[in-house]
């Protein structure tokens, strides 16, 4: 913008100068030639009185003292062929002259200046002297070359003044779209020093008290959340001691490990609620390879349950990635609550953990139906979600700076890929 600015200053000062500047200039020329013409035509004239009343030879001297000083070629034509001066054949304009009119006339060789001098007893002499092109122009370069500097310097003044006028715009500009940036990312406490011209003094305004407003919205939203995550625990509290009542000890076990870990999900949302999203924040970081094996761990058992074989392939540990414990252990019972939800008892599954290109993969495939192809395709649906609960483990990916993948497995079913990238350097 500030380029834009200076290059809009430059063309306006450059259309200007030249509309003034070049009519100065004609007129510069104009000036210059005739004050050239001015100038011989009254060295003619002093030849006046000469020419009417001397004799012969006293006109010639004075012709020829008159050609030195002046540097310009003088002639005097007299009645009959005589020729004085100048050796010159009569021109158009001389033999004009002869019939008693003065005159001016343009010639190859310069501007011809013509007097008639009447009085003469044997008839009408003729004055004639020629200011060459030279003399025509004389000062005429130097002059344009002070206008054209003088255009020049001014030109320059308009762009230092344009670029000081565009810096008053451009700075608050700038500082408002890095604030702006500063709040994407989640720098909710950026404000703007209001500055510039009212406009854009009252831009900042609005988006300082948008930000603040934010704030407090998100912090609400936060406090609700985690209120809310509260008030599960009552009825998860009932659940658990339920479950403890109950005659069968394994329908007990299993009820209470299932509370257990719905409390856990819950403790895990009141902690994202409140934690600190802010980029001064201490990066977050976990190890894959024990959050992963943790939940595999854990439903092993409802797969022993329902008849299915779990297939096991994790890489040892640590694998360091970019995402918290929790959102991670929730994006895998994501996963695999996907497939007991979606496929048949008895259907078989594979968990995969590897560290592929400076990034782990964690793969869950399993041999059931598969997922229909348009969701295959797009990974989501038109409405954010695929239906299947893979926001979640998309979150995480995208959290660590990678993505998730739905293909089809080898074996004909589902086959779900989390890439997750390394934790940043502090």
């Amino acid at each position: 913008m500030r380029a834009r600015l200076a290059l809009l200053a430059a063309a306006v000062s450059v259309l200007t100068l030249v509309a003034f500047l070049v009519p100065l200039a004609l007129l510069v020329r104009a000036v210059a030639e005739d004050r050239a013409t001015v100038r011989a035509t009254a060295d003619a004239q002093s030849l006046v009185p000469v020419v009417g009343t001397a004799d012969a030879e006293t006109i010639r001297l004075t012709v020829e003292q008159l050609a030195a000083e002046s540097g310009r070629p003088v002639s005097v034509y007299l009645p009959g062929d005589t020729v004085l001066g100048t050796p010159v054949p009569r021109t158009p304009a001389v033999a004009l002259a002869e019939r008693g009119q003065s005159l001016t006339a343009e010639s190859d060789a310069g501007r011809e200046v013509v007097i008639a001098v009447q009085g003469r007893p044997d008839g009408t002499g003729v004055i004639r002297t020629v200011v060459p092109h030279a003399e025509l122009t004389a000062g005429v370069t130097r002059s344009w070359l002070v206008l054209a500097l003088l255009g020049v310097l001014l030109v320059l003044v308009g762009l230092v003044v344009a670029d000081r006028l565009a810096r008053t715009l451009v700075r608050p500009i700038t500082e408002l779209s890095a604030v702006s940036h500063r709040l994407a990312n989640a720098e909710l406490d950026a404000r703007v020093t209001p500055a510039g011209p009212a406009e854009l003094r009252e831009v900042a305004g609005a988006l300082n008290h948008l930000a603040g407003r934010i704030q407090v919205l998100l912090a609400q939203e936060r406090e609700q959340v985690a209120d809310l995550s509260h008030r599960l625990r009552t009825p998860l509290t009932a659940l658990r001691l339920e479950a403890e009542s109950l005659p069968d000890a394994h329908d007990a076990a299993r009820i209470a490990a299932a509370t257990d870990a719905l409390e856990r999900a819950v403790t895990g949302l009141i902690r994202q609620a409140r934690r600190d999203r802010s980029p001064a924040a201490a990066p977050a970081a976990c190890d894959a390879a024990a959050v992963v094996a943790d939940r595999v761990a854990f439903w092993s058992v409802l797969a022993e349950d329902t008849g299915r074989e779990v297939h096991r392939d994790l890489a040892g540990g640590p694998l360091p990635v970019g995402v918290p414990a929790d959102e991670l252990a929730a994006a895998v019972d994501a996963l695999l609550g996907n497939v007991f939800a979606h496929t048949p008892d008895g259907t078989a599954f594979t968990v995969r953990l590897a560290r592929r290109d400076g990034r782990v993969l964690l793969a869950v495939a399993d041999s059931g139906p598969g997922m229909p192809a348009a969701t295959v395709a797009r990974g989501a649906s038109p409405a954010g979600s695929t239906g299947l609960g893979l926001d979640i483990a998309r979150r995480a990916a995208e959290a660590a700076g990678g993505r998730l993948e739905l293909r089809t497995a080898p074996g004909g079913g589902a086959e779900v890929r989390l890439w997750l990238g390394a934790p940043p350097r502090s």
